[in-house]
């Protein structure tokens, strides 16, 4: 009877040892990027080609796009860059089956900055009367360059992450651009137009990010709480902790930034 008891006790303490050992916690990051310096509106585009239906739409350079009001920058990229391959919360499973899109709409790419795991599939789509082709630059997958006549559609995977944001151009109509983000996990923000993003569910510890926006490149020196931060080659590392999000606050990108 004291051998079996010994036993039982051994074995619950296994399972109680194996159940905290796959305990995981998960947390959420938050940025807010605005703009430091006077701000003037971008320059408006020369339409080139298909004026009669692109010249219609008032387009203007959006490589680097700020609200007017709050200074939010839009399109600044965090991405998930640690060298520990990330734990996925389960919650990321239940997109796996919806493609991402990435639209011709107005003569410009819509949305201009897309986030891209490499479990999801991502369709590139024409709803402009004219014709585009949709040529992506990536450097550890295929480059694709195929025409999109007017209500065409693809689909694409890609089966390996990308080390920084690939570039989408239309070789037909020359100022269109956009920007993809492949990765090997989903832990990837864009700021919205009042500069703000959240990345949630990450695995609780303190892992490297990188930070980019088209422009700047690597945001290396910011301005967080009055102080002046360097980001080496726009690396930071964040903790993250169980149930609890992580705010940087507001985070200001100087104009000499996108010189």
């Amino acid at each position: 009877m004291k051998n079996l008891r010994t036993l039982i006790l051994a074995l619950t303490g296994i399972v109680l040892l194996s159940s905290s050992s796959m305990a995981q916690g998960w947390g959420n990051v938050k940025f807010k990027f605005t703009y430091g310096g006077e701000y003037t509106a971008p320059p408006k585009i020369a339409v080139t080609r298909d004026a009669a239906i692109c010249g219609k739409f008032g387009l203007v350079d959006e490589s680097l796009v700020v609200n007017p009001e709050s200074k939010g920058i839009a399109n600044v990229i965090v991405f998930y860059r640690d060298r520990t391959p990330a734990k996925i919360h389960p919650s990321y499973n239940d997109t796996l089956e919806a493609p991402i899109v990435v639209d011709n709409v107005k003569c410009r790419f819509e949305p201009r900055v897309t986030s891209v795991w490499t479990k999801r599939k991502i369709n590139f789509k024409n709803s402009d009367p004219v014709g585009h082709n949709v040529k992506v630059d990536t450097f550890f997958n295929p480059v694709i360059n195929p025409i999109l006549p007017s209500g065409a559609k693809i689909s694409q995977s890609y089966s390996m992450e990308e080390r920084l944001p690939t570039k989408v151009s239309c070789s037909i109509h020359p100022w269109m651009t956009g920007w993809i983000v492949v990765r090997n996990d989903p832990y990837i923000g864009v700021s919205d137009k009042d500069g703000n993003l959240e990345i949630k569910n990450l695995p609780v510890g303190e892992f490297e990010f990188q930070i980019w926006q088209e422009k700047a490149g690597y945001i290396q020196q910011v301005t967080q709480d009055g102080k002046t931060v360097e980001w080496a080659r726009g690396r930071v590392k964040i903790k993250v902790e169980d149930g609890k999000t992580t705010d940087f606050g507001t985070i200001v990108i100087g104009a000499d930034q996108f010189k």
